[in-house]
């Protein structure tokens, strides 16, 4: 279905802009689509999600399914990178990503910083995004490609240098003060 009325109501945001707040929530952008989606597109659009399920199976739309097949590939490669430089055995699997998928898992992998190698993997899930674009802009894929965005573009802004180093703190002087405990 063509979406001419709902499209227009989308504010614009640039996801690579990490210090400008996004013009709507989730929440907010879903309560806008159950105006004018179809129940079925809805239902769609309610569970996506940046984590594709394990299994692949149709969700209706071929935006969606191409997206989480693309992210189920990079997911694996990286799982296999990681098993072999713990010297484990990973599963076999259906899935055979490409060799373009291995490549940005390797680079990612082989990242120093764990911030600048998702924010790499970020950059590629974009880059997917971009290629899974509906020629029609008002088709209900542009929809579904607006709410992945959105939800990446989300994920992103949690990424902060100082939030983590923080948090990473904390956690560490937690773990200190219990092992001063058992000590006692």
């Amino acid at each position: 279905m063509n979406q001419y009325y709902l499209v227009p109501q989308l504010p614009a945001f640039n996801v690579s802009d990490d210090r400008a707040p996004l013009p709507i929530t989730e929440e907010a952008f879903t309560e806008l689509c159950s105006r004018f989606l179809e129940k079925e597109e809805l239902e769609t659009l309610q569970t996506l999600s940046l984590e594709p399920p394990k299994e692949a199976k149709s969700t209706g739309s071929a935006l969606v399914d191409s997206w989480y097949q693309k992210e189920r590939e990079l997911r694996y490669a990286l799982a296999q990178i990681r098993a072999l430089r713990l010297k484990k055995k990973l599963d076999s699997s259906a899935l055979n990503p490409g060799g373009d998928v291995v490549q940005v898992a390797r680079t990612a992998c082989g990242m120093d910083s764990p911030l600048a190698a998702e924010q790499y993997l970020d950059q590629y899930r974009l880059q997917v995004l971009d290629n899974l674009r509906p020629m029609n802009g008002f088709a209900t894929d542009s929809v579904f490609l607006y709410g992945l965005k959105l939800k990446l573009a989300a994920r992103m802004k949690k990424f902060n240098a100082e939030t983590g180093m923080a948090s990473y703190h904390k956690i560490y002087d937690k773990i200190l003060n219990e092992d001063s405990g058992e000590n006692r």
